[in-house]
């Protein structure tokens, strides 16, 4: 980097001397060019920090949903308590029923006072228990409803579990040659990120990726461009190095932004990505992955997460 930002201060300087000599028009042509290269590198700071929102309530949906399951599980553990205790209480009430009965049998020839109790008590048992089995019957649909939407939810998540195992074995078959050399695959909650450090993809100080890191996207690209229901998020990172004057950014969220645009401009060369699932977002140098480790914290991480709107009809309800 530092060689290249000797090279910018250089160039600068022979700018400078040649500055009498450069026609006013080709002056204003140049200077217009760097105002709206500034409003470019803005413009896509704001969409990083856009992406980097959009992120968060990827990450705050997919635990909510797991909060929404767990509940859901304990709800339906209590309503399966609340149904055996009612069914030991129908039970007793209707041996209690059946008892009734008989003394109904023998003692409605009689028109005591004592029979007519007996009646009256036998009336009352009759319509608690009535109530006792309307009550089961409620409480046993509510129980069932809620085991097969537990028993949905817990499939549907199974089935983007193994969705995702089964694209993180694709992407590493498919990056195979560049793991272990500035490459890694991972799984961690539910999503995939793939970390290429700057070595593979950027010479110092450049936002220009390299021959060698082309491969590796075009490889990713085409191992996930048939995945549609994937979300696809590059974040650019950088070390604490700070950006000497005369450089062609203005600072790490710049060069973080920029270089994940690159990225992902590649990314929609190389295969059939509908750009709707697709962000470049910048984290600068806050989000280290080895604090201190100045190499490994220049990277590109590609996340791919499942998309979790369907899951999160199944409970928003719960």
């Amino acid at each position: 980097m530092i060689t290249h930002l000797k090279y910018g201060t250089c160039m600068v300087g022979v700018a400078a001397l040649l500055g009498a000599c450069v026609p006013a028009r080709k002056y204003e042509e140049l200077n217009t060019r760097y105002k709206a290269m500034q409003e470019s590198e803005s413009a896509a700071l704001a969409k990083a920090q856009q992406a980097e929102a959009s992120l968060k309530d990827q990450q705050v949906t997919l635990e909510d949903l797991r909060r929404r399951k767990e509940m859901l599980e304990r709800d339906t553990l209590t309503f399966g308590t609340s149904l055996r205790s009612m069914t030991l209480q129908y039970d007793k009430i209707n041996s209690l029923n059946n008892e009734l009965l008989g003394k109904y049998n023998a003692l409605v020839a009689g028109g005591s006072a004592e029979n007519r109790k007996l009646l009256t008590d036998l009336e009352a048992n009759r319509l608690k228990l009535q109530n006792k089995e309307d009550s089961l019957g409620v409480l046993a649909a509510s129980l069932a409803d809620r085991e097969a939407k537990l028993s949905k939810l817990q499939g549907e998540l199974d089935a983007k579990d193994q969705a995702m195992k089964a694209l993180k074995d694709r992407v590493s078959k498919a990056l195979t040659g560049f793991e272990g050399k500035g490459l890694s695959v991972m799984e961690k909650d539910g999503q995939i990120y793939v970390r290429l450090e700057n070595e593979l993809l950027f010479p110092s100080g450049s936002t220009v990726v390299d021959k060698r890191g082309r491969e590796a996207l075009s490889n990713l690209a085409k191992a996930v461009e048939n995945e549609k229901d994937l979300n696809i998020m590059v974040e650019g990172h950088t070390d604490t190095d700070k950006v000497l004057s005369g450089a062609t950014y203005k600072d790490n969220w710049d060069l973080s932004v920029l270089r994940a645009t690159s990225v992902v401009r590649i990314l929609m060369e190389s295969g059939t990505i509908d750009p709707v699932r697709i962000t470049a977002a910048g984290r600068s140098e806050y989000l280290p992955a080895v604090p201190g480790d100045k190499a490994k914290n220049r990277r590109i991480e590609v996340i791919l997460a499942p998309d979790l709107k369907q899951l999160y009809e199944l409970v928003k309800d719960h």
